[in-house]
């Protein structure tokens, strides 16, 4: 039995080596990823002490006394817990219902553009909100919903309409945050969906239209079907995002305007307040961090627990 065990172990050992001889050259080229993944986002995770800790900075990981869960308690225990969480996830739930589809109705209806002009212009023009930043886009948000001279009230007022003070109304800002989202992201998120359309079999579209199907149904039972696995997957990684990418865009567009904090404050903005605004220790904020991420993890894994149950591959 022991001489079957280890001539089965060599043989996976040798098997191991041959892949690896195959493809050293494919091995070399991700080595710098592999690299940079290890130093910037592997190594820094033993940081994540200090979140059970009184960590500071001049006495160090070893120094600093160990609290346990107190961190973790006093953010539990604080009276706008509820309301941040609850913040987060709808904000997360709006961007992911509207923001998720937009990138792929996007991506079908510049598919279906015959003239190649038109089609460049209409991929560019969806692009360039991509690469502006959030403060610009703050600026452009103010000129839009300025109470006194945004351009949204003037045409309420000449609809005979009355004006609104945008920023002082809480309950209008999830739905902001959502479509500025959007607007600056669909574009960029249509390329993956372009691509994998151009990478159908285009025999099969010429099968249905011989057959008689329209373009709506070739899009339907076609494109749709098509793109489904990459779509899967981009929504698994979407929905671990989502509750992390906030910061930039509130912080820039709302700031430190407390009276939308009520729908708005969400935990990044929350951290950011309490470790650089209120001077806390830096072992609350990093426990709250962790909190977030720990409950990323937990989404990505119902949602890729799903996925696989609907058939489809997931993420791993």
């Amino acid at each position: 039995m022991r001489q079957y065990a280890l001539k089965k172990e060599n043989g996976k050992l040798f098997y191991i080596f041959n892949i690896i001889n195959r493809y050293k050259y494919l091995y070399l080229m991700i080595l710098p990823g592999v690299i940079f993944l290890f130093i910037f986002c592997y190594l820094p995770m033993g940081g994540i002490v200090i979140a059970f800790k009184e960590y500071y900075p001049w006495e160090g990981f070893a120094g600093s006394d160990w609290v346990g869960l107190k961190h973790f308690i006093k953010f539990f225990n604080n009276e706008g817990f509820w309301k941040i969480l609850r913040n987060t996830v709808l904000i997360a739930g709006y961007k992911l219902l509207v923001g998720f589809p937009a990138p792929i109705i996007l991506a079908l209806l510049i598919n279906e553009l015959k003239d190649g002009l038109m089609k460049r212009t209409v991929q560019t023009v969806s692009y360039l909100p991509h690469f502006i930043s959030w403060m610009i886009i703050a600026g452009m948000a103010y000129i839009v919903f300025g109470t006194d001279m945004g351009a949204l009230n003037r045409i309420l007022e000449s609809l005979g309409l009355q004006s609104i003070s945008w920023y002082y109304r809480p309950d209008l800002w999830r739905s902001i945050l959502a479509l500025t989202s959007v607007w600056k992201n669909v574009g960029w998120g249509s390329i993956i969906y372009l691509a994998v359309i151009s990478s159908i079999n285009q025999e099969l579209y010429e099968a249905a239209y011989i057959d008689g199907a329209g373009k709506f149904k070739r899009i339907l039972n076609i494109t749709i079907p098509g793109i489904m696995p990459v779509a899967v997957i981009l929504f698994i990684l979407n929905v671990g995002n989502l509750i992390r990418e906030d910061f930039q865009q509130i912080f820039a567009l709302v700031g430190l305007n407390t009276i939308l904090y009520e729908t708005t404050d969400v935990i990044e903005t929350y951290i950011f307040r309490t470790s650089l605004i209120q001077g806390q220790s830096y072992s609350y904020p990093a426990a709250i961090g962790l909190f977030q991420s720990v409950l990323a993890l937990l989404l990505i894994l119902v949602t890729n627990y799903i996925a696989k149950k609907r058939g489809y591959e997931g993420i791993w």
